[in-house]
């Protein structure tokens, strides 16, 4: 490509490179398509950046730290000493060793690469505009363009992030010092896996939240499960409040919170985390300029084939509505580049799992009980507590249980709800089973190696269909 006035053109135009865009690039170009893929700030998006990657390495770091400290029922001692610095170079070498591999990935496929911003100039071209000083723009000729813009994290007002008092989870991730003190707004995943992290490396942490319990939109019994934990950690929580305003201290800050009656409680922290959810970017590409106008939540409408209302432009990931997750994205990238390819592709969102990193971990994919009685079966439930399966007990991890939901006449799998260790390994099961059409007994009927965590999804399996063997 050429800096400059230069316009230069290409078949599948993708902007933004994030798990959504790299993936639905890498697919363009194998299946023929001259691809173009322009990212502005890193290969890899927020994922691996900024969010996933970064933050389920520092949950992994501090986790071995924590646990070998509380290992004493096993006969282990220890008083492990964490270096937050070292720490922190290390998941910053995995980041920038996955993010390099992003780009490598990329350019074997023959994708072309350019850095800027790119917005609309019309339905069939973009301008890109490079970063630094002279460096100029050039315009992009496209037969079908992908948008791929991802997310930011949502600013409470008067919370306005400064990457020294007031942070984003991205500022967070990016700290080299563990804060004495640390006021967490917002009990969201986001919230509580940060959370859980800082007060394992020592953090006295406390979690200010709207609602009247963690997790929002996850079943009572998960969340509570999820929230004892974090409480035997330390962590202490406010429910019913909403972060009003702050003021800076000598060492610290003060935030003010309000209840539904207006009361006000103020707390001091060293440093205060905004974890109140994420918004789409979609103010930044000029689309007004192709006539699509986002939803009052921001995001982009779509069809099953990952095409917006213009039919030659496609929205993937966060920018397409919730759920906001990078493999979702992934799988919609492929689906937009195939169809632009002329492939008969579509996504099936029945199927798709959802993982939290919190302590225990929790992995969910179709339908809970609930929604699959308000969609009108008669569902069956199986569970199996963890505390019965031999290999949690011997991970000294007990708390938790597999969920599994299918419809009563025909054993149809339906969803499931895993709240334990390696709940979202464990969910990868059950969401091939919804895929696939399978019924509890092909679940039932398939042989799980001992001793293993799987077993308690085999359990699950055979506890619904009143079959149950380890479990009363």
């Amino acid at each position: 490509m050429v800096v400059g006035d230069v316009t230069t053109g290409t078949e599948l135009l993708v902007i933004g490179g994030g798990p959504g865009g790299y993936v639905a690039a890498i697919r363009g170009a194998q299946l023929g398509l001259d691809t173009t893929l322009i990212e502005r700030d890193a290969y890899g998006g927020t994922c691996l950046n900024h969010g996933c990657i970064p933050s389920k390495a520092l949950i992994s770091a501090t986790d071995v730290a924590h646990d070998a400290g509380q290992a004493e029922d096993m006969g282990v001692y220890a008083d492990p000493a964490v270096d937050m610095s070292a720490m922190s170079e290390w998941k910053d070498g995995v980041v920038t060793r996955l993010t390099r591999g992003v780009e490598s990935l990329c350019k074997s496929a023959g994708v072309e690469l350019i850095e800027g911003t790119a917005e609309f100039v019309d339905d069939e071209t973009v301008r890109v505009a490079h970063g630094g000083e002279g460096q100029g723009s050039e315009s992009v000729a496209f037969e079908h363009a992908v948008v791929a813009t991802g997310s930011r994290p949502i600013e409470v007002p008067g919370f306005e992030f400064d990457s020294d008092r007031i942070l984003s989870s991205t500022d967070a991730l990016a700290l080299e010092t563990v804060p004495d003190d640390l006021l967490v707004v917002g009990a969201g995943y986001i919230g509580m896996e940060l959370s859980t992290v800082f007060a394992k490396l020592g953090a006295d942490v406390t979690v200010v939240e709207m609602l009247d319990d963690v997790l929002p939109g996850y079943e009572d019994d998960v969340a509570e499960i999820v929230r004892e934990r974090a409480e035997s950690l330390g962590i202490e929580f406010a429910f019913g409040e909403a972060a009003r305003d702050w003021t800076e201290l000598d060492e610290g800050i003060r935030v003010s919170t309000t209840d539904e009656n207006d009361e006000v409680t103020e707390y001091n922290a060293e440093q205060c985390l905004v974890a109140v959810g994420r918004e789409p970017v979609t103010d930044t590409v000029g689309l007004d300029a192709v006539g699509l106008e986002p939803d009052d939540d921001g995001f982009l409408s779509t069809d099953q084939q990952a095409r917006t209302d213009v039919e030659h432009i496609f929205a993937v990931g966060d920018v397409a509505g919730e759920p906001m997750l990078a493999h979702k994205a992934s799988a919609e990238g492929e689906v937009a580049a195939e169809v632009a390819a002329g492939e008969p592709s579509a996504l099936d969102q029945q199927a798709i799992p959802a993982a939290v990193f919190t302590d225990p971990e929790i992995g969910t994919v179709g339908m809970t009980e609930a929604e699959a009685e308000d969609a009108g079966f008669d569902p069956v439930v199986g569970e199996m507590p963890m505390r019965a399966s031999g290999r949690a007990l011997t991970l000294d991890e007990s708390e938790g249980f597999v969920r599994i939901v299918a419809d009563a006449d025909s054993e149809f799998l339906l969803g499931a709800q895993i709240v334990g260790p390696e709940a979202s390994e464990l969910i990868a099961e059950l969401g091939l089973g919804i895929e696939m059409g399978a019924r509890l007994e092909d679940v039932a009927g398939t042989v799980h190696t001992h001793p293993t965590l799987s077993e308690a999804v085999h359990e699950a399996a055979m506890a619904a269909r009143g079959e149950a063997i380890h479990t009363r």
